[in-house]
């Protein structure tokens, strides 16, 4: 059965890759893009999905811009990861997507609700999700589950303790939490497990496609900068996992957990924390990622850049 999603998105390296999986697999019906401030600001997030969008011909889907500032909490981005443009990299024209006049909260509801059975999939801070749920309760029973990159049950890398999405808007994350609808976090300790290493960026390439030149791109600035950041030896896909997970949920093992968010910790202010054992006695809220199959997911990946057009002769 084709799911049907909405992906929420602040673009970002991964975001991007997370929009061109999303459209190009036959598994997911792409209802609508939207975006929030996070990795950069909205303005910034909200023209890079633009740029890719164009880049990748996908026309047919809204693309709307959403919150830009976390509930309460003031903003921070990612500047150090992703750069100035928060899509460093590779050279963009002017986009020639058109933006959506609606705000992303209105267009999350007016979608879910005309639809329902939606999959949101949020991959940036959760500020539009907690928007939307708190202004239209009706989409609640209309939503089929929420599939988030976020969180982490070890460590952080924005904090020790918190992950980026999550600490960005961690008021926003705990009203999501609570919100009683089925959640699986894809955390850290997931999107680890799958880092384009030189290998997967040469993979890539070798498709010669523009948008695979563009996706080769990106993962070379992104490796770069987590190399220099975290010393990893290659950038980490965090968001396409949650697209990956909805495409084929036996490709990421899942465990059932309680899952709360840090509001008050002095020095563990937006961390998730996770209750893998039991140990609190209070009902698992969310199921959290624990394994994923690397190489099959790295051919979800290549398969799904394959599928745009090659340049013209």
């Amino acid at each position: 059965m084709v799911r049907k999603i909405i992906l929420d998105c602040d673009p970002g390296h991964d975001d991007a890759i997370a929009i061109l999986l999303a459209y190009a697999n036959p598994a997911v019906d792409l209802l609508a893009v939207t975006t929030v401030a996070g990795n950069q600001t909205l303005p910034k997030t909200t023209l890079n999905a633009r740029r890719v969008m164009t880049v990748a011909g996908i026309r047919d889907v809204p693309v709307a811009a959403g919150a830009d500032r976390p509930l309460v909490r003031e903003q921070i981005v990612a500047e150090n990861i992703h750069g100035e443009s928060g899509l460093d990299g590779p050279r963009f024209g002017e986009p020639t997507v058109e933006l959506d006049p609606r705000h992303a909260v209105d267009l999350i509801i007016e979608t879910v609700l005309e639809h329902g059975d939606v999959t949101l999939v949020p991959v940036g801070p959760l500020t539009n999700v907690a928007l939307a749920i708190r202004r239209e309760p009706r989409i609640l029973p209309r939503i089929r589950e929420i599939v988030l990159m976020g969180g982490s049950y070890t460590l952080g890398n924005v904090t020790p303790a918190a992950e980026f999405n999550i600490y960005a808007d961690p008021e926003a994350a705990d009203v999501v939490f609570s919100s009683g609808l089925p959640i699986t976090m894809i955390g850290l300790e997931l999107t680890h497990q799958v880092k384009a290493t030189p290998e997967v960026v040469a993979r890539i390439r070798a498709l010669g496609n523009p948008v695979a030149e563009m996706a080769a791109e990106l993962l070379t600035y992104f490796a770069s900068t987590y190399k220099k950041v975290f010393g990893f030896d290659g950038a980490p896909l965090h968001d396409p996992c949650a697209v990956a997970y909805v495409i084929d949920p036996e490709l990421i093992e899942c465990q059932p957990a309680n899952v709360q968010v840090e509001l008050r910790g002095t020095w563990t202010y937006g961390a998730t924390v996770c209750d893998m054992y039991g140990v609190t006695g209070r009902p698992a809220n969310a199921r959290v990622a624990i394994r994923i199959d690397a190489a099959r997911f790295w051919d979800l990946i290549v398969e799904a850049l394959a599928t745009y057009s090659p340049p013209s002769s």
